[in-house]
Protein backbone atom coordinates (compact mmCIF):
# COMPACT_ATOMS: atom_id res chain seq x y z
CA UNK A 1 0.00 0.00 0.00
CA UNK A 2 1.29 3.45 -0.79
CA UNK A 3 2.59 5.60 1.98
CA UNK A 4 1.97 9.14 0.72
CA UNK A 5 3.21 12.28 2.41
CA UNK A 6 1.11 14.34 4.80
CA UNK A 7 -0.99 16.84 2.87
CA UNK A 8 -3.37 18.24 5.47
CA UNK A 9 -0.85 19.57 8.05
CA UNK A 10 -1.84 17.02 10.71
CA UNK A 11 0.84 16.18 13.29
CA UNK A 12 0.65 13.62 16.07
CA UNK A 13 1.80 16.09 18.76
CA UNK A 14 -0.48 18.97 17.65
CA UNK A 15 -3.86 18.21 19.22
CA UNK A 16 -5.30 21.70 18.86
CA UNK A 17 -4.28 22.18 15.22
CA UNK A 18 -5.46 18.65 14.41
CA UNK A 19 -8.87 19.40 15.93
CA UNK A 20 -9.11 22.64 13.98
CA UNK A 21 -8.08 20.88 10.77
CA UNK A 22 -10.74 18.19 11.20
CA UNK A 23 -13.40 20.83 11.87
CA UNK A 24 -12.41 22.94 8.85
CA UNK A 25 -12.23 20.00 6.43
CA UNK A 26 -15.58 18.67 7.62
CA UNK A 27 -17.23 22.08 7.22
CA UNK A 28 -15.78 22.68 3.75
CA UNK A 29 -16.87 19.37 2.25
CA UNK A 30 -20.20 19.36 4.11
CA UNK A 31 -20.90 22.77 2.57
CA UNK A 32 -19.95 21.51 -0.87
CA UNK A 33 -22.13 18.41 -0.60
CA UNK A 34 -25.09 20.36 0.79
CA UNK A 35 -24.91 22.74 -2.16
CA UNK A 36 -25.67 19.76 -4.42
CA UNK A 37 -28.99 18.84 -2.80
CA UNK A 38 -30.72 18.59 -6.16
CA UNK A 39 -32.34 15.17 -5.99
CA UNK A 40 -35.21 15.21 -3.49
CA UNK A 41 -33.85 16.00 -0.01
CA UNK A 42 -30.56 14.16 -0.48
CA UNK A 43 -27.37 15.35 -2.11
CA UNK A 44 -26.53 14.49 -5.68
CA UNK A 45 -22.89 13.97 -4.73
CA UNK A 46 -21.58 13.76 -1.15
CA UNK A 47 -17.76 13.92 -0.98
CA UNK A 48 -17.47 14.48 2.79
CA UNK A 49 -17.53 10.86 3.90
CA UNK A 50 -15.03 9.60 1.34
CA UNK A 51 -12.66 12.51 2.00
CA UNK A 52 -12.74 12.21 5.79
CA UNK A 53 -12.54 8.41 5.74
CA UNK A 54 -9.34 8.76 3.70
CA UNK A 55 -7.97 11.44 6.03
CA UNK A 56 -8.56 9.35 9.16
CA UNK A 57 -7.11 6.25 7.45
CA UNK A 58 -3.98 8.12 6.36
CA UNK A 59 -3.30 9.49 9.84
CA UNK A 60 -3.67 6.70 12.40
CA UNK A 61 -3.17 9.14 15.30
CA UNK A 62 -6.43 10.90 14.36
CA UNK A 63 -8.47 7.80 15.17
CA UNK A 64 -9.51 8.93 18.62
CA UNK A 65 -12.98 9.68 20.02
CA UNK A 66 -12.00 13.37 20.30
CA UNK A 67 -11.42 13.88 16.58
CA UNK A 68 -14.44 11.81 15.53
CA UNK A 69 -16.56 13.87 17.95
CA UNK A 70 -15.26 17.11 16.44
CA UNK A 71 -16.13 15.85 12.96
CA UNK A 72 -19.65 14.99 14.14
CA UNK A 73 -20.11 18.34 15.90
CA UNK A 74 -19.05 20.19 12.75
CA UNK A 75 -21.78 18.39 10.80
CA UNK A 76 -24.42 19.15 13.42
CA UNK A 77 -23.36 22.79 13.60
CA UNK A 78 -23.71 23.22 9.85
CA UNK A 79 -27.20 21.65 9.85
CA UNK A 80 -28.28 23.71 12.86
CA UNK A 81 -27.45 26.93 10.99
CA UNK A 82 -28.76 26.01 7.53
CA UNK A 83 -31.63 23.52 8.02
CA UNK A 84 -34.69 22.94 10.20
CA UNK A 85 -34.25 19.18 10.50
CA UNK A 86 -34.06 19.24 14.28
CA UNK A 87 -33.59 15.85 15.94
CA UNK A 88 -33.42 14.09 12.54
CA UNK A 89 -30.03 15.74 12.01
CA UNK A 90 -28.58 13.58 14.79
CA UNK A 91 -29.34 10.35 12.92
CA UNK A 92 -28.47 11.68 9.46
CA UNK A 93 -25.05 12.91 10.52
CA UNK A 94 -24.48 9.81 12.63
CA UNK A 95 -24.82 7.84 9.40
CA UNK A 96 -22.03 9.95 7.88
CA UNK A 97 -19.83 9.22 10.87
CA UNK A 98 -20.60 5.49 10.61
CA UNK A 99 -19.25 5.43 7.06
CA UNK A 100 -16.11 7.38 8.00
CA UNK A 101 -15.29 5.27 11.06
CA UNK A 102 -16.00 1.94 9.34
CA UNK A 103 -13.77 2.58 6.33
CA UNK A 104 -10.99 4.17 8.39
CA UNK A 105 -10.85 1.35 10.93
CA UNK A 106 -10.90 -1.40 8.29
CA UNK A 107 -8.09 0.27 6.33
CA UNK A 108 -6.01 0.79 9.47
CA UNK A 109 -6.53 -2.84 10.41
CA UNK A 110 -4.99 -3.84 7.08
CA UNK A 111 -2.09 -1.44 7.58
CA UNK A 112 -1.26 -2.92 10.98
CA UNK A 113 -1.67 -6.56 9.99
CA UNK A 114 -0.23 -6.44 6.47
CA UNK A 115 1.82 -3.25 5.99
CA UNK A 116 3.21 -4.53 2.67
CA UNK A 117 -0.16 -5.52 1.23
CA UNK A 118 0.00 -5.21 -2.60
CA UNK A 119 -1.98 -2.30 -4.00
CA UNK A 120 -4.07 -4.57 -6.23
CA UNK A 121 -5.25 -6.60 -3.24
CA UNK A 122 -5.76 -3.43 -1.21
CA UNK A 123 -7.90 -1.85 -3.96
CA UNK A 124 -10.08 -4.95 -4.07
CA UNK A 125 -10.49 -4.96 -0.28
CA UNK A 126 -11.30 -1.26 -0.32
CA UNK A 127 -14.17 -2.00 -2.68
CA UNK A 128 -15.57 -4.37 -0.03
CA UNK A 129 -14.93 -1.94 2.81
CA UNK A 130 -16.92 0.79 1.05
CA UNK A 131 -19.71 -1.72 0.47
CA UNK A 132 -19.90 -2.62 4.18
CA UNK A 133 -19.72 1.01 5.27
CA UNK A 134 -22.40 2.06 2.75
CA UNK A 135 -24.80 -0.66 3.95
CA UNK A 136 -24.45 0.44 7.58
CA UNK A 137 -24.52 4.14 6.76
CA UNK A 138 -27.62 3.81 4.56
CA UNK A 139 -29.56 2.01 7.27
CA UNK A 140 -29.06 4.81 9.79
CA UNK A 141 -29.43 7.57 7.21
CA UNK A 142 -32.62 6.22 5.66
CA UNK A 143 -34.30 5.80 9.04
CA UNK A 144 -33.31 9.32 10.02
CA UNK A 145 -34.51 10.78 6.68
CA UNK A 146 -38.04 9.36 6.86
CA UNK A 147 -39.21 12.32 8.91
CA UNK A 148 -37.92 14.97 6.49
CA UNK A 149 -38.50 13.18 3.18
CA UNK A 150 -41.81 12.14 1.64
CA UNK A 151 -40.49 8.86 0.26
CA UNK A 152 -40.74 5.47 1.91
CA UNK A 153 -37.91 3.69 3.69
CA UNK A 154 -36.72 1.34 0.90
CA UNK A 155 -36.32 4.01 -1.82
CA UNK A 156 -34.51 6.16 0.74
CA UNK A 157 -32.27 3.25 1.68
CA UNK A 158 -31.46 2.60 -1.98
CA UNK A 159 -30.61 6.25 -2.57
CA UNK A 160 -28.42 6.50 0.53
CA UNK A 161 -26.62 3.23 -0.20
CA UNK A 162 -25.92 3.91 -3.87
CA UNK A 163 -24.60 7.42 -3.20
CA UNK A 164 -22.35 6.42 -0.31
CA UNK A 165 -21.02 3.34 -2.09
CA UNK A 166 -20.22 5.08 -5.39
CA UNK A 167 -18.68 8.13 -3.74
CA UNK A 168 -16.56 5.99 -1.44
CA UNK A 169 -15.19 3.87 -4.28
CA UNK A 170 -14.44 6.97 -6.32
CA UNK A 171 -12.86 9.09 -3.58
CA UNK A 172 -11.20 6.93 -0.92
CA UNK A 173 -8.47 5.35 -3.16
CA UNK A 174 -7.50 8.79 -4.44
CA UNK A 175 -7.34 10.36 -0.96
CA UNK A 176 -5.26 7.47 0.38
CA UNK A 177 -2.66 7.83 -2.39
CA UNK A 178 -2.79 11.60 -2.84
CA UNK A 179 0.62 13.32 -2.77
CA UNK A 180 2.14 16.61 -3.76
CA UNK A 181 2.62 16.65 -7.54
CA UNK A 182 6.21 16.56 -8.78
CA UNK A 183 6.38 18.01 -12.26
CA UNK A 184 9.85 17.16 -13.52
CA UNK A 185 9.05 17.90 -17.14
CA UNK A 186 6.11 18.79 -19.33
CA UNK A 187 4.10 15.74 -20.44
CA UNK A 188 4.78 14.46 -23.92
CA UNK A 189 2.01 14.34 -26.48
CA UNK A 190 1.80 10.55 -26.20
CA UNK A 191 1.13 10.87 -22.45
CA UNK A 192 -2.06 12.85 -23.15
CA UNK A 193 -3.76 10.25 -25.35
CA UNK A 194 -5.26 8.18 -22.47
CA UNK A 195 -6.76 11.30 -20.87
CA UNK A 196 -8.07 12.48 -24.25
CA UNK A 197 -9.66 9.05 -24.77
CA UNK A 198 -11.60 9.43 -21.49
CA UNK A 199 -12.80 12.93 -22.44
CA UNK A 200 -13.92 11.84 -25.92
CA UNK A 201 -15.71 8.78 -24.53
CA UNK A 202 -17.66 11.03 -22.14
CA UNK A 203 -18.75 13.11 -25.12
CA UNK A 204 -19.84 9.98 -26.95
CA UNK A 205 -21.82 8.94 -23.85
CA UNK A 206 -23.77 12.19 -24.07
CA UNK A 207 -24.48 11.69 -27.77
CA UNK A 208 -25.50 8.03 -27.51
CA UNK A 209 -27.24 8.00 -24.12
CA UNK A 210 -28.70 4.94 -22.40
CA UNK A 211 -27.40 2.91 -19.50
CA UNK A 212 -24.70 1.28 -21.63
CA UNK A 213 -23.12 4.65 -22.37
CA UNK A 214 -21.83 4.83 -18.80
CA UNK A 215 -19.33 2.09 -19.63
CA UNK A 216 -17.84 3.95 -22.62
CA UNK A 217 -14.98 5.55 -20.60
CA UNK A 218 -13.83 2.14 -19.31
CA UNK A 219 -11.22 1.54 -22.03
CA UNK A 220 -9.81 5.04 -21.59
CA UNK A 221 -9.67 4.60 -17.82
CA UNK A 222 -7.82 1.30 -18.11
CA UNK A 223 -5.42 2.97 -20.55
CA UNK A 224 -4.84 5.71 -17.95
CA UNK A 225 -4.20 3.06 -15.30
CA UNK A 226 -1.55 1.47 -17.51
CA UNK A 227 0.14 4.75 -18.41
CA UNK A 228 -0.13 6.90 -15.26
CA UNK A 229 0.64 6.39 -11.58
CA UNK A 230 -1.93 4.79 -9.28
CA UNK A 231 -2.76 8.12 -7.63
CA UNK A 232 -3.20 9.90 -10.97
CA UNK A 233 -5.40 7.18 -12.44
CA UNK A 234 -7.48 7.14 -9.22
CA UNK A 235 -8.03 10.90 -9.55
CA UNK A 236 -9.04 10.62 -13.22
CA UNK A 237 -11.43 7.80 -12.33
CA UNK A 238 -12.97 9.92 -9.58
CA UNK A 239 -13.44 12.89 -11.94
CA UNK A 240 -14.97 10.66 -14.61
CA UNK A 241 -17.43 9.03 -12.22
CA UNK A 242 -18.44 12.34 -10.65
CA UNK A 243 -18.98 13.84 -14.12
CA UNK A 244 -21.20 10.96 -15.19
CA UNK A 245 -23.31 11.28 -12.03
CA UNK A 246 -23.87 14.99 -12.70
CA UNK A 247 -24.62 14.40 -16.40
CA UNK A 248 -27.22 11.74 -15.59
CA UNK A 249 -28.81 13.85 -12.84
CA UNK A 250 -29.28 16.80 -15.17
CA UNK A 251 -30.55 14.60 -18.00
CA UNK A 252 -27.58 15.33 -20.25
CA UNK A 253 -27.08 11.58 -20.49
CA UNK A 254 -30.59 10.21 -21.10
CA UNK A 255 -31.00 6.92 -19.32
CA UNK A 256 -34.66 6.29 -20.27
CA UNK A 257 -34.87 3.53 -17.71
CA UNK A 258 -37.57 2.74 -15.15
CA UNK A 259 -36.56 0.55 -12.22
CA UNK A 260 -38.96 -2.30 -11.35
CA UNK A 261 -38.07 -1.75 -7.69
CA UNK A 262 -39.51 1.75 -7.73
CA UNK A 263 -36.13 3.44 -7.23
CA UNK A 264 -35.04 6.35 -9.36
CA UNK A 265 -32.50 6.08 -12.15
CA UNK A 266 -29.70 7.36 -9.87
CA UNK A 267 -29.70 4.04 -7.99
CA UNK A 268 -28.58 1.97 -10.98
CA UNK A 269 -26.38 4.78 -12.26
CA UNK A 270 -24.36 4.98 -9.07
CA UNK A 271 -24.01 1.22 -8.70
CA UNK A 272 -22.86 0.88 -12.29
CA UNK A 273 -20.30 3.65 -11.89
CA UNK A 274 -19.00 2.18 -8.63
CA UNK A 275 -18.49 -1.18 -10.33
CA UNK A 276 -16.86 0.56 -13.27
CA UNK A 277 -14.47 2.46 -11.02
CA UNK A 278 -12.83 -0.57 -9.45
CA UNK A 279 -11.61 -1.98 -12.79
CA UNK A 280 -8.97 0.65 -13.66
CA UNK A 281 -8.00 0.97 -10.00
CA UNK A 282 -7.11 -2.72 -9.79
CA UNK A 283 -5.29 -2.54 -13.13
CA UNK A 284 -3.35 0.51 -11.95
CA UNK A 285 -2.49 -1.14 -8.65
CA UNK A 286 -1.38 -4.30 -10.46
CA UNK A 287 0.86 -2.31 -12.78
CA UNK A 288 2.37 -0.42 -9.81
CA UNK A 289 3.01 -3.70 -7.96
CA UNK A 290 4.55 -5.27 -11.07
CA UNK A 291 6.82 -2.26 -11.58
CA UNK A 292 7.93 -2.47 -7.96
CA UNK A 293 8.76 -6.17 -8.33
CA UNK A 294 10.67 -5.49 -11.54
CA UNK A 295 12.68 -2.78 -9.80
CA UNK A 296 13.52 -5.15 -6.94
CA UNK A 297 14.56 -7.89 -9.36
CA UNK A 298 16.66 -5.40 -11.32
CA UNK A 299 18.33 -4.14 -8.16
CA UNK A 300 19.10 -7.65 -6.96
CA UNK A 301 20.70 -8.42 -10.31
CA UNK A 302 22.68 -5.18 -10.47
CA UNK A 303 23.85 -4.95 -6.87
CA UNK A 304 25.59 -7.36 -4.54
CA UNK A 305 23.11 -8.10 -1.75
CA UNK A 306 25.82 -8.51 0.92
CA UNK A 307 27.97 -5.43 0.37
CA UNK A 308 25.62 -3.02 -1.42
CA UNK A 309 28.08 -2.30 -4.27
CA UNK A 310 27.60 -3.25 -7.92
CA UNK A 311 27.63 -6.93 -8.78
CA UNK A 312 29.78 -8.07 -11.71
CA UNK A 313 26.75 -8.14 -14.02
CA UNK A 314 25.50 -4.82 -12.66
CA UNK A 315 28.86 -3.19 -13.32
CA UNK A 316 28.92 -4.37 -16.92
CA UNK A 317 25.35 -3.15 -17.36
CA UNK A 318 26.36 0.28 -16.03
CA UNK A 319 29.40 0.36 -18.29
CA UNK A 320 27.24 -0.50 -21.30
CA UNK A 321 25.32 2.72 -20.68
CA UNK A 322 28.54 4.62 -21.36
CA UNK A 323 29.64 3.42 -24.81
CA UNK A 324 32.51 5.90 -25.16
CA UNK A 325 35.57 5.66 -22.96
CA UNK A 326 36.47 8.88 -21.07
CA UNK A 327 39.66 10.89 -21.50
CA UNK A 328 41.45 8.56 -19.08
CA UNK A 329 40.49 5.46 -17.12
CA UNK A 330 41.90 4.00 -13.91
CA UNK A 331 40.96 0.50 -12.70
CA UNK A 332 41.90 -0.69 -9.21
CA UNK A 333 41.53 -4.41 -8.47
CA UNK A 334 41.46 -4.85 -4.68
CA UNK A 335 41.82 -8.12 -2.76
CA UNK A 336 41.47 -8.50 1.03
CA UNK A 337 44.63 -10.11 2.37
CA UNK A 338 44.36 -13.53 4.01
CA UNK A 339 40.57 -13.39 4.04
CA UNK A 340 40.28 -17.18 4.11
CA UNK A 341 41.81 -17.18 7.59
CA UNK A 342 38.89 -15.07 8.86
CA UNK A 343 36.38 -17.69 7.71
CA UNK A 344 38.54 -20.51 9.09
CA UNK A 345 39.17 -18.91 12.50
CA UNK A 346 35.95 -17.00 13.15
CA UNK A 347 33.34 -18.66 10.92
CA UNK A 348 31.52 -17.64 7.76
CA UNK A 349 29.12 -15.40 9.68
CA UNK A 350 32.08 -13.25 10.69
CA UNK A 351 33.37 -13.39 7.11
CA UNK A 352 30.06 -12.14 5.71
CA UNK A 353 29.93 -9.34 8.28
CA UNK A 354 33.51 -8.35 7.42
CA UNK A 355 32.69 -8.24 3.70
CA UNK A 356 29.56 -6.16 4.32
CA UNK A 357 31.55 -3.72 6.48
CA UNK A 358 34.39 -3.57 3.94
CA UNK A 359 32.00 -2.88 1.05
CA UNK A 360 30.26 -0.10 3.02
CA UNK A 361 33.59 1.57 3.90
CA UNK A 362 34.96 1.24 0.37
CA UNK A 363 31.78 2.71 -1.10
CA UNK A 364 31.95 5.63 1.34
CA UNK A 365 35.61 6.33 0.47
CA UNK A 366 34.98 6.30 -3.28
CA UNK A 367 31.70 8.24 -3.01
CA UNK A 368 30.56 9.95 -6.19
CA UNK A 369 34.07 9.95 -7.63
CA UNK A 370 33.90 6.48 -9.11
CA UNK A 371 32.21 3.08 -9.34
CA UNK A 372 32.64 0.14 -6.94
CA UNK A 373 31.81 -3.50 -7.68
CA UNK A 374 32.34 -6.87 -6.05
CA UNK A 375 33.82 -9.21 -8.65
CA UNK A 376 33.52 -12.31 -6.47
CA UNK A 377 34.66 -13.58 -3.07
CA UNK A 378 36.83 -10.95 -1.39
CA UNK A 379 37.79 -9.24 -4.65
CA UNK A 380 36.53 -5.74 -5.46
CA UNK A 381 37.12 -3.29 -8.29
CA UNK A 382 37.10 0.52 -8.26
CA UNK A 383 36.83 2.55 -11.48
CA UNK A 384 37.74 6.21 -11.80
CA UNK A 385 37.74 8.24 -14.98
CA UNK A 386 39.22 11.55 -16.11
CA UNK A 387 42.19 11.54 -13.71
CA UNK A 388 45.95 11.58 -14.20
CA UNK A 389 48.17 8.56 -13.48
CA UNK A 390 49.68 10.17 -10.36
CA UNK A 391 46.23 10.98 -8.98
CA UNK A 392 45.08 7.40 -9.57
CA UNK A 393 48.11 6.06 -7.72
CA UNK A 394 47.58 8.45 -4.79
CA UNK A 395 43.91 7.44 -4.66
CA UNK A 396 44.84 3.75 -4.55
CA UNK A 397 47.25 4.39 -1.68
CA UNK A 398 44.64 6.42 0.18
CA UNK A 399 42.22 3.50 -0.06
CA UNK A 400 44.85 0.98 1.05
CA UNK A 401 46.04 2.92 4.09
CA UNK A 402 42.60 4.12 5.20
CA UNK A 403 41.05 0.65 5.00
CA UNK A 404 43.95 -0.81 7.01
CA UNK A 405 43.81 1.91 9.69
CA UNK A 406 40.27 1.20 10.88
CA UNK A 407 39.75 -2.25 12.45
CA UNK A 408 36.66 -4.41 12.02
CA UNK A 409 34.99 -5.31 15.32
CA UNK A 410 33.54 -8.79 15.83
CA UNK A 411 32.25 -10.10 19.16
CA UNK A 412 34.58 -7.92 21.22
CA UNK A 413 37.62 -8.51 19.01
CA UNK A 414 39.40 -6.19 16.59
CA UNK A 415 40.32 -7.55 13.18
CA UNK A 416 42.63 -5.49 10.99
CA UNK A 417 42.02 -5.98 7.28
CA UNK A 418 44.74 -5.05 4.81
CA UNK A 419 44.40 -5.11 1.04
CA UNK A 420 46.56 -5.71 -2.00
CA UNK A 421 45.88 -3.58 -5.05
CA UNK A 422 46.69 -3.93 -8.73
CA UNK A 423 46.23 -0.86 -10.89
CA UNK A 424 45.50 -0.57 -14.59
CA UNK A 425 45.65 2.82 -16.30
CA UNK A 426 45.04 4.19 -19.78
CA UNK A 427 45.55 7.91 -20.27
CA UNK A 428 43.97 8.05 -23.75
CA UNK A 429 41.55 5.17 -24.42
CA UNK A 430 40.67 4.55 -28.05
CA UNK A 431 38.29 1.61 -27.63
CA UNK A 432 34.76 1.46 -26.23
CA UNK A 433 34.21 1.68 -22.46
CA UNK A 434 33.70 -2.05 -21.85
CA UNK A 435 36.62 -3.04 -24.05
CA UNK A 436 38.90 -0.54 -22.30
CA UNK A 437 37.74 -1.82 -18.90
CA UNK A 438 38.36 -5.47 -19.85
CA UNK A 439 41.88 -4.57 -21.04
CA UNK A 440 42.67 -2.66 -17.84
CA UNK A 441 41.18 -5.45 -15.71
CA UNK A 442 43.69 -7.88 -17.19
CA UNK A 443 46.46 -5.40 -16.46
CA UNK A 444 45.23 -4.77 -12.90
CA UNK A 445 44.92 -8.52 -12.27
CA UNK A 446 48.55 -9.01 -13.33
CA UNK A 447 49.78 -6.29 -10.95
CA UNK A 448 47.53 -7.58 -8.14
CA UNK A 449 49.40 -10.87 -8.45
CA UNK A 450 52.68 -8.94 -8.14
CA UNK A 451 51.41 -7.22 -4.98
CA UNK A 452 50.57 -10.58 -3.41
CA UNK A 453 53.86 -12.13 -4.47
CA UNK A 454 55.80 -9.17 -3.00
CA UNK A 455 54.26 -9.65 0.46
CA UNK A 456 50.73 -8.16 0.18
CA UNK A 457 49.43 -4.89 1.68
CA UNK A 458 50.76 -2.85 -1.23
CA UNK A 459 49.83 -1.32 -4.59
CA UNK A 460 51.49 -2.36 -7.85
CA UNK A 461 51.14 -0.77 -11.27
CA UNK A 462 52.94 -0.16 -14.54
CA UNK A 463 55.41 2.71 -14.41
CA UNK A 464 54.71 5.72 -16.58
CA UNK A 465 57.26 7.90 -18.32
CA UNK A 466 60.66 6.53 -19.31
CA UNK A 467 60.31 3.40 -17.18
CA UNK A 468 57.10 2.48 -19.02
CA UNK A 469 58.99 1.45 -22.17
CA UNK A 470 61.20 -0.99 -20.24
CA UNK A 471 58.21 -2.65 -18.53
CA UNK A 472 59.33 -1.56 -15.06
CA UNK A 473 56.67 -1.80 -12.33
CA UNK A 474 55.94 0.47 -9.38
CA UNK A 475 55.24 -1.01 -5.97
CA UNK A 476 54.21 0.96 -2.90
CA UNK A 477 53.78 -0.27 0.67
CA UNK A 478 53.88 1.01 4.21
Amino acid sequence: MANPVTLFCFREDKTLSNALGVFILTTIFYTFGASLRLVDELSLFWPLNGIMAGVFARHAFLNKPLYYAICYVAMLAWDAVTTNWGVASLAINLSNLIFIVTVAMLVLRDKSRQPQLPQAMFALRLFGYCLIAALLCALCGAVGSVGIDKRQLMPLYADWFSEQFSTGVLLVPWVLTLSWPRVRHLPAKDDLWPLLAVIVSLGVSVLVGGAGSLVFPLIGLIWCALRYSFSTSAFITFCTGATEIVLVAYGVIDMNAVSPLGTNQMFSTRLGIATLAICPLIVGASVAALNAVMQQVSRRADYDHLTGVYSRSGLYEALSQRPRAPSSLCVLLIDIDYFKSINDNYGHECGDAALANFGERLLALVGMNGMVARMGGEEFVVIRSGIAFSEGLRFAEMLRTTLAAEPFHWQGQQLHLTVSIGMGFDEAPVTAMRETFDMLMREADSFLYQSKRAGRNRTSCRAHGEAEQSGEAIQTDR
